[in-house]
């Protein structure tokens, strides 16, 4: 037995209304194409849910018995209809998104608190982890999306690369902050906070600095490039990091200046290979790339010589 949407919206509109003509007025249908709907649905179920005679028209025994739950099927169905329609909108479902320390505190948050303000039907998880453990859950299927460090440790990911240029952050009161552009010569003898894990920043700085004969000193590293803002907001040391942690205004005491020769910290946004996003995880991948987009193509001066 198919039971029909069409036979529930008429049984539904003829109880309602109390007749069949008044029921085609509703459904805004002739009153013919009611009637014959109305006679294959009691075909269909084997009894009659009207009684017809010359002019009595009443709903049977049957058709009561039935009424509450076609009414509730009918809801049921309007129910699924708008489930269809946000899901195909992105405005409802789930998303897990992981990253690692340097999007989690200044650039995910306002992105996310932006895009449930507009999906608020949206669940969204969002987890801290290493740039591996991103890799191996984004491949497993575990992760919807993943923020991580380049080189991607992990074969077969969808990924897009990104370069966003780091700045060198100090005390607002540091000497350097009298210089618009830092070099690699200004950092000599200096405290400098690393990245835990001899990260690709501190490598492309180390290049330089021992391309000059420059010497650092370094006895504090950091897993997160926030921490490193925090410990030179409480001390005098200076770091170079990324830019969304580099250039947040916090009032913390902390500023920041362009560094020269460029230094990026390069990372990637991955999703698993071969399994599309949905809607809801689509949308706020759009959302991530644009802004990684924009931060990648913020102005930068020029090539410098690291003197």
């Amino acid at each position: 037995m198919q039971i029909k949407q069409r036979h529930l919206e008429v049984f539904d509109a003829i109880i309602a209304a109390g007749s069949i003509s008044r029921a085609a007025a509703q459904l805004n249908l002739s009153q013919p194409a009611v009637s014959i709907a109305l006679a294959n649905f009691e075909e269909l179920i084997g009894f009659k849910l009207f009684k017809r005679d010359r002019g009595f028209f009443a709903p049977t025994r049957e058709a009561l018995l039935l009424q509450d739950d076609m009414a509730q099927g009918l809801l049921a169905l309007s129910r699924v209809s708008q489930r269809i329609s946000e899901i195909r909108a992105g405005s409802t479902g789930s998303v897990r998104i992981a990253t690692n320390g340097a999007m989690s505190i200044h650039f995910l948050p306002p992105l996310i608190a932006a895009y449930q303000r507009d999906h608020s039907n949206v669940k969204i998880d969002v987890l801290v982890r290493s740039s591996r453990q991103i890799a191996d859950w984004v491949s497993t299927r575990q992760i919807d999306i993943g923020l991580i460090d380049t080189p991607i440790p992990v074969a077969g990911l969808n990924a897009k690369l990104f370069s966003l240029e780091c700045v060198c952050v100090m005390h607002q009161d540091d000497p350097l902050a009298t210089k618009d552009v830092i070099r690699p010569s200004d950092l000599a003898d200096r405290s400098i906070v690393s990245i835990t894990g001899q990260h690709t920043v501190d490598r492309q700085l180390d290049s330089y600095l021992s391309t000059i004969g420059v010497t650092v000193e370094r006895h504090i590293s950091s897993y997160f490039f926030a921490i490193a803002r925090n410990i030179i907001a409480f001390g005098n040391a200076i770091a170079i990091i990324d830019p969304t942690n580099g250039k947040a205004n916090l009032n913390d005491s902390v500023t920041w200046r362009s560094f020269a020769p460029r230094i990026d910290h390069e990372m990637a946004i991955i999703t698993p290979s071969e399994q599309p996003l949905g809607q809801a995880a689509g949308g706020l991948y759009d959302l991530i790339t644009k802004s990684l987009q924009r931060l990648a193509n913020t102005p930068y001066a020029g090539h410098v010589n690291a003197k």
